[in-house]
């Protein structure tokens, strides 16, 4: 059987000027499905939308014009359920086949704003109309939006979220506006292997909720998970997944010298990669053997995990003339800004306004060496307003956080 994922690892420099001491080498590992699902494994997808008083006026249109295309976009053998919620929960649509568009989309424009925002409500009731249908027949995903702070149930949806997990339910929590909390819904995307996001204005709902449908439809394999086995005294010192967006992974220490790396789900025309900062070892002229990469993953519609793995190969020479990688370095430097923006974030509320502010500006220099000028100008312009003693606003840290983490991300509105 021809692998359903191809297994790619460039070295961000190659070959390597022999030095006789260890010495950082950047490690580019991309997992790409070879093609899309013969045959699409149908949804079974949940919205589970916020309609709190906030949501009054653009808001609540365009998030019903919003899930109105969503409807519009599924097929008739996907399932939909809608759920919506204050500080109250309708379950407005029941777990149905999305054939009859027209009793969903009339169902749409009943949606009203009321009351306040008890965000755990309308998980729990949307987690009920996953559970009629999850299953290996299904893909399930819950596509929550919400524009406020929950009170109180914090941890009730974090639970909520580790269930939905266990049996493979998504969660892409998308946030709108400046109120919400990130952290939380960073959460819910965790614990599911699945998406957040930060949507700054109204009218660009309906871009983030096709993304988050089609992404769906365009599963080609699951649970994709990456093993890396690293010669002895290789040490790995941060493991960044760079596209589709940047995130921190961390890694999960095996033995002394393997580390592994979730994934998660593989979309067909994305490419999900990961940049491994490794410590090598001194080594003499030739050509080793650094890593072994090994990637498993579940194949859409395929009854058998399947395995790729590649050994990785690092030349060293004693010609000290730089060979590097452009493309690679290229996703280095774009990890390293946003871990410049993270930390000044965490140092800014800890009330470090020195270190915070120094960050900044050495992420505003990677942005503008990349290109990225409104952010690097954006950035800029936030270091100078803390050094000036103001803090930053929630708005702000989203704009930062969020922009940083989409760098490797074309965005189609």
């Amino acid at each position: 059987m021809a692998d359903a994922v191809t297994l790619t690892c460039t070295w961000g420099r190659s070959p390597m000027t022999v030095t006789g001491a260890p010495q950082v080498a950047y490690l580019l590992v991309e997992a790409t499905p070879v093609a899309a699902p013969s045959v699409p494994v149908p949804l079974n997808f949940c919205l589970v939308l916020d309609r709190s008083g906030s949501m009054q006026g653009a808001k609540l249109e365009s998030m019903k014009a919003a899930t109105r295309h969503v409807i519009e976009t599924l097929t008739d053998q996907d399932i939909v359920s809608i759920v919506i919620f204050d500080d109250t929960v309708q379950t407005l649509v029941p777990a149905t086949l999305a054939a009859d568009r027209g009793a969903l989309l009339a169902a749409v424009n009943t949606i009203s704003e009321s009351g306040g925002t008890a965000m755990s409500l309308g998980m729990q009731s949307g987690q009920i109309e996953l559970q009629k249908n999850i299953g290996p027949d299904r893909l399930s995903h819950m596509l929550l939006l919400t524009d406020g702070q929950t009170w109180g149930d914090e941890e009730v949806c974090r639970s909520i979220a580790k269930s939905l997990g266990q049996v493979d339910a998504r969660i892409t929590a998308l946030g709108l506006g400046a109120e919400w909390n990130e952290q939380l819904l960073d959460d819910l995307a965790e614990f599911t292997e699945g998406n957040s996001d930060y949507i700054a204005d109204p009218n660009q709902i309906g871009a983030f909720f096709q993304r988050a449908v089609r992404s769906a439809q365009g599963t080609a394999a699951t649970d994709a998970r990456l093993l890396l086995r690293l010669v002895r005294e290789a040490t790995p010192r941060a493991v960044y997944r760079a596209t589709p967006t940047i995130t921190n992974l961390g890694y999960q220490p095996i033995g002394e010298n393997e580390v592994a790396v979730r994934l998660g789900d593989l979309v067909f025309g994305q490419t999900a990669s990961v940049v491994l900062d490794l410590m090598l070892p001194g080594r003499a002229v030739g050509s080793f053997r650094i890593v072994q990469a090994e990637l498993h993953v579940a194949p859409v519609g395929a009854e058998r995990e399947q395995v790729v793995k590649q050994d990785v190969l690092l030349t060293f020479s004693a010609d000290s003339t730089a060979a590097y990688e452009p493309r690679v370095m290229n996703l280095v430097e774009k990890v390293t800004a946003f871990k410049l923006q993270t930390r000044a974030l965490a140092e800014a509320e800890l009330g470090n306004t020195s270190g915070a502010t120094q960050k900044l500006r050495a992420a505003a220099t990677r942005l503008l060496d990349l290109g990225e000028l409104d952010l690097a100008e954006k950035t800029l312009q936030h270091a100078d307003q803390l050094e000036q003693g103001a803090k930053l606003s929630a708005e702000t840290q989203k704009e930062l956080k969020y922009a940083t983490r989409r760098l490797t991300q074309k965005f189609e509105e």
